[in-house]
């Protein structure tokens, strides 16, 4: 969710998942005074699974979001769904001990179990499809599968995982760019979009107030809330603010820990039967392990999603097309006639430690926050509105784990973070090559 500058009334992004969705349904624009004992910020899967979480314990929750109901990254992504949550989750041992770090990883493929339940609870029909494997280009990134597999047995994961050799690519993915993968039958991939919506409705169902084109304008803070927005204002107990990348300057202090980077999809026409079976085989969700990754997968109407290309400079690239299918035409050559139907883009949120942001203003505790997904956040958003909720309700056992692990502010504002992330991605991109 946007909030902050206003931009006026916005509707989803022309994407496949937009074209594709299984409602339309609008809620209305808030007007007038409400009282709650929540208030939400953010129509994403954070705002919206928070909503559900504590609408089941009997709490009377608003939402707010800007523009439509799923409009940001919730509604835009890849729709991987992968396990785990953070990179490199040793690093925080110095704060929150072995144990921690290992709950940590626990409740990363604890998260995907989440969205399950939460999808199979609610009756979402959001074409959910079991698969996903990580692809190596280099050496090194099967060393890391045998040890992410070596990791993953000593959690005690329930999926099958099994270890790719060069010889067997070919029986996940029709491309000789690749030297081995993974196999991860426990992640998978869906349609955001429709997650999302359905989870709308669930809440809608569970009594939440949802607004739609209602962008917060100001927060007084103190014991009650004050949420103001162009025509209405919202008066609560507690306060979550879930709006991610599209934060902009409604919260400095958050916004500050957060640099927004774009990501772009292209899908293509629905290809033919034979030549879906020889892109994707097992109908995998599939990534490679570079920083500027590839991402791609089939849609459930016979359609390549092929995503990636992260952009960390602010700006979005004026023909997302003209970007993108060479990199598409890096991995498949045989797509070079094939017609692009859907292009989009959008941003995911990105923190120096690439671990998710949760936890509560220091000098207000009744206000909430999640963010900073760094390109997991279709399961982390279930976990951390799990969290959130646990915490209201006075159960935070795993908040209070996320929220001891401190998270640099960027220098300079939105001005200077950009171009900071830049040169660092351009340093990671020139590791990738070596």
């Amino acid at each position: 969710m946007q909030a902050g500058k206003h931009n006026g009334h916005q509707e989803h992004v022309a994407s496949y998942y937009a074209a594709t969705r299984n409602d339309n349904q609008q809620w209305p624009e808030l007007s007038g005074e409400l009282n709650a004992d929540v208030c939400i910020i953010g129509g994403g899967f954070t705002g919206l699974n928070t909503a559900i979480n504590l609408a089941q314990a009997g709490y009377k929750v608003a939402l707010l979001e800007a523009n439509r109901i799923g409009w940001g990254a919730s509604g835009r992504n890849g729709g991987q769904l992968i396990r785990g949550i953070g990179h490199d989750t040793g690093q925080f041992a110095r704060w929150i001990g072995e144990q921690g770090v290992r709950e940590l990883d626990l409740m990363g493929l604890e998260a995907v179990q989440l969205v399950r339940e939460r999808i199979e609870h609610f009756n979402i029909d959001c074409d959910l499809t079991w698969g996903y494997c990580d692809l190596a280009t280099r050496q090194r990134h099967l060393a890391g599968f045998e040890e992410e597999a070596a990791h993953l047995a000593s959690l005690g994961y329930q999926h099958e995982i099994k270890l790719v050799p060069r010889e067997e690519i070919h029986s996940v993915v029709g491309s000789d760019r690749y030297i081995g993968g993974m196999i991860d039958m426990g992640s998978g991939h869906l349609h955001p979009l429709n997650l999302a919506l359905g989870e709308a409705r669930a809440a809608a169902s569970l009594g939440v107030a949802l607004f739609e084109q209602s962008r917060v304008a100001h927060i007084d803070y103190g014991d009650r809330v004050q949420i103001t927005t162009a025509h209405g204002r919202v008066c609560s107990d507690y306060l979550v603010i879930g709006c991610n990348a599209y934060l902009n300057d409604l919260n400095p202090e958050l916004g500050g820990r957060v640099l927004p980077a774009g990501s772009y999809i292209l899908a293509t026409e629905v290809l033919e039967k034979r030549l879906r079976q020889r892109l994707l085989p097992q109908n995998m969700a599939v990534c490679d392990q570079n920083v500027a990754l590839d991402y791609y997968r089939l849609s459930a109407d016979g359609r390549l999603l092929f995503g990636g290309a992260c952009n960390y400079s602010g700006r979005d690239p004026r023909d997302i097309k003209a970007f993108m299918q060479p990199k598409l035409q890096r991995v498949f050559p045989e797509l070079a006639d094939v017609a692009i139907e859907f292009q989009w883009g959008g941003m995911i949120g990105i923190g120096a430690n690439r671990l998710p942001q949760i936890g509560r203003l220091q000098d207000h505790p009744n206000v909430f926050y999640a963010q900073a997904y760094s390109g997991h956040g279709l399961n982390a958003t279930h976990m951390a509105a799990k969290l959130v909720a646990e915490a209201i309700k006075g159960e935070s056992r795993g908040f209070d784990l996320f929220s001891s692990v401190p998270h640099m502010t960027f220098p300079g504002g939105p001005a200077l973070r950009s171009p900071l992330l830049a040169l660092g991605m351009l340093w990671h991109r020139m590791k990738d090559l070596m």
